[in-house]
């Protein structure tokens, strides 16, 4: 791992053995480049798969200024962030947020037809389970396909930061001390799709 990736602050929360469970459980990433223009971020959806590791799908729209400059294999950052919950303390400076993060570095292609099929195919079982093709909605015709490109990033390198746990200011074990600390967790949520 370069420098680039390393953590630096809060070294103690590297968590590179997590990276592709955050990406699998992300909802959007952030997409960040530099084009001739300047540095641009996008929040995107995206198609992650453990079994290719090192590899990433963006999802846009053709005519998409980031889509096009991802896809002449312009040098990326993405980046995934999950919000477990919110940390109170006793004392202000130790108040934070209990996360997970992926960030990876690398390079973007255009897809191929045939991958670009398959990432769509695979995209809304991931953000919407359960739904199908054909029972819930109609299959994708080619002038949607055709108007959608799909990005495969490589990954060259990731890493991950994690904070858990409660909060860690000098008085938060002090039942007898001003104030209150503790965690507030965000609950995960499954959304029903009615037929």
């Amino acid at each position: 791992m370069s420098d680039r990736a390393a953590v630096h602050i809060h070294p103690e929360r590297s968590a590179p053995d997590e990276v592709g469970a955050i990406l699998a459980a992300g909802i959007v990433a952030h997409v960040g480049l530099v084009d001739g223009r300047g540095p641009v971020v996008v929040p995107m959806i995206y198609h992650y798969d453990q079994h290719q590791p090192d590899r990433l799908y963006l999802h846009g729209a053709h005519h998409s200024q980031l889509m096009q400059a991802a896809g002449d294999g312009a040098s990326m950052c993405v980046t995934v962030t999950l919000v477990d919950g919110f940390v109170y303390s006793r004392t202000a400076l130790y108040h934070s947020v209990n996360y997970r993060s992926a960030v990876c570095f690398g390079r973007g292609v255009r897809a191929n037809d045939a991958q670009r099929q398959q990432v769509l195919d695979a995209i809304i079982p991931r953000y919407f389970p359960g739904r199908t093709a054909g029972d819930d909605f109609e299959p994708m015709p080619n002038a949607h396909v055709n108007a959608t490109d799909v990005i495969v990033m490589t990954i060259e390198e990731a890493t991950a930061k994690v904070r858990r746990g409660g909060p860690k200011g000098p008085h938060d074990n002090d039942p007898h001390a001003l104030g209150s600390a503790g965690v507030v967790e965000l609950p995960s949520v499954e959304l029903p799709f009615p037929r």
